[in-house]
């Protein structure tokens, strides 16, 4: 019996390979009519070896949707479920909504070098946790790159809303700083927030300080035109006086006008605004179960 199912295995393997090589050779034919440089035909070709090698030529997909859903969700738990709990996002979670994850996750091979996420793509998971749905999605702030041949798990955004519907339920402000602390949008805006507010205590004191030298020379002024008073009643020389006095007015203007360039500077400050807090309310349409 053993030498039969061996005899079998090794039959179907071979007629996979087969179709493989058909595949691969219907592949060159492509990119040679298609013209595709040869920098692009070495990146196909490495990906269509590497998940020969992943899958040797199974559909693991059709397989599971072929199974029993209890099953097809305790074998996806199996294969995905302790990497989703190393997300600091989803560790969190109740199991029943890792569960959930688990059985929507749609796995996703990639080779060496290949952009798993670029900065400016959609921001899919701030998108799903907004209040209100809109179509101005939120842009990716990081570029993910695969530095070897990995299988990743990725959720799908109609997945990603169901998730982030229950995830409403669960009312955690922990979760929801959680939420914040790994975003780099909130981080962006925290990091801004701080460096506006170290500006502007910095402007406060560029402006004290301009305030107590005008103060001061409006004071030297006054005491200038005394002193000028006191010489001109004695007959000393007036032209002498009259300069000093230009001088003390051209520095009180010169502190005035820096300071009312403080002022315009501050005014022309562009301010990054604040990313929209995420939804973490109940709503009636939520209290659903999970599929």
């Amino acid at each position: 019996m053993g030498e039969r199912e061996d005899l079998t295995y090794l039959q179907s393997l071979t007629v996979r390979l087969e179709e493989w090589r058909l595949k691969r050779r219907d592949t060159e034919e492509w990119m040679r009519h298609r013209q595709l440089p040869e920098d692009l035909r070495q990146r196909v070709r490495r990906f269509v070896q590497y998940k020969w090698l992943a899958t040797r030529g199974v559909d693991e997909e059709a397989i599971l949707q072929g199974l029993p859903a209890d099953l097809r969700r305790d074998i996806q738990c199996h294969l995905s479920l302790d990497l989703v709990r190393r997300v600091p996002f989803f560790s969190q979670m109740d199991d029943q909504l890792l569960d959930a994850i688990c059985e929507r996750l749609v796995s996703s091979l990639s080779t060496a070098g290949t952009y798993i996420v670029r900065e400016g793509d959609p921001e899919l998971l701030a998108w799903a946790l907004l209040p209100k749905s809109t179509v101005n999605l939120p842009s990716s702030t990081r570029t993910v790159r695969a530095l070897n041949e990995v299988e990743a798990f990725a959720l799908r955004a109609e997945d990603l809303k169901f998730v982030a519907n229950q995830f409403r339920r669960l009312h955690s402000k922990k979760l929801q700083h959680t939420f914040r602390f790994y975003s780099h949008h909130w981080r962006t805006w925290a990091a801004c927030f701080i460096q506006a507010a170290w500006r502007r205590y910095k402007r406060r004191m560029t402006a004290k300080d301009l305030t107590m030298r005008e103060s001061f020379a409006l004071h030297e002024e006054e005491a200038n035109k005394k002193e000028e008073e006191e010489h001109l009643s004695v007959g000393s020389n007036p032209s002498q006086a009259k300069l000093n006095l230009g001088v003390t007015i051209l520095a009180s203007r010169f502190a005035a006008n820096t300071r009312r360039g403080v002022h315009r500077i501050k005014d022309e400050m562009p301010k990054l605004p604040k990313p929209e807090e995420p939804d973490f309310s109940t709503e009636p349409d939520d209290e659903y179960l999970l599929a």
